[in-house]
């Protein structure tokens, strides 16, 4: 097997918050919705390599029927390397959205800070110290 690509799909309260915010506070583009219009079941962002994908919790009910009852946000965390860590702070701040992690340098020589999105998902963000 040769591994081609790994996307997050997300179970979310509302698809259309998400989208918002993964927009505004991470500067990700939407670049689909289903359907073209909200209220949306499906929606996705992207910039790059990284691609972000909403499901919205009731839809998702029928392929996957466990996921319909637990609880939003779980123990899942992403950790998204930036350019700059700083620029991305100020929009987090901006938003308004729980800091979970003050800036700080870790042991193995990454930059980061941690907060919570709209349905509680922790996103670590880091930078390479000295770029």
């Amino acid at each position: 097997m040769k591994a081609q690509k790994l996307t997050p799909n997300l179970v979310v309260r509302d698809v259309a918050a998400s989208l918002d915010f993964y927009r505004r506070v991470l500067g990700l583009q939407t670049t689909i919705t289903v359907p073209d219009q909200p209220p949306y079941v499906f929606g996705a962002v992207a910039q790059d390599n990284v691609e972000v994908f909403f499901n919205q919790q009731q839809a998702v009910a029928a392929d996957y029927p466990d996921l319909a009852n637990r609880p939003i946000g779980g123990s899942l965390t992403l950790f998204l390397e930036v350019d700059d860590l700083q620029a991305v702070l100020q929009n987090v701040e901006a938003a308004g959205a729980k800091i979970t992690m003050s800036v700080k340098d870790q042991f193995y020589g990454m930059r980061e800070f941690s907060f919570e999105d709209v349905d509680g998902y922790v996103i670590t963000l880091a930078q390479r110290i000295g770029q």
